[in-house]
């Protein structure tokens, strides 16, 4: 949860995140404020760099 605001309004509202944990069970890439749309492409693109 994190604010947000809209036409000037601040709020309090769900921030979308994006883990991208490695084959030991460690983080490898955190991403905040994600767009849907782009989710799976930056997991891949993490993929292929880690």
């Amino acid at each position: 949860m994190g604010g947000k605001s809209i036409y000037g309004r601040q709020y309090f509202g769900i921030i979308r995140s994006h883990f991208l944990i490695d084959e030991a069970g460690r983080i490898a890439d955190v991403q905040y404020k994600v767009s849907p749309n782009d989710s799976v492409e930056n997991a891949l693109a993490g993929l292929r760099v880690g």
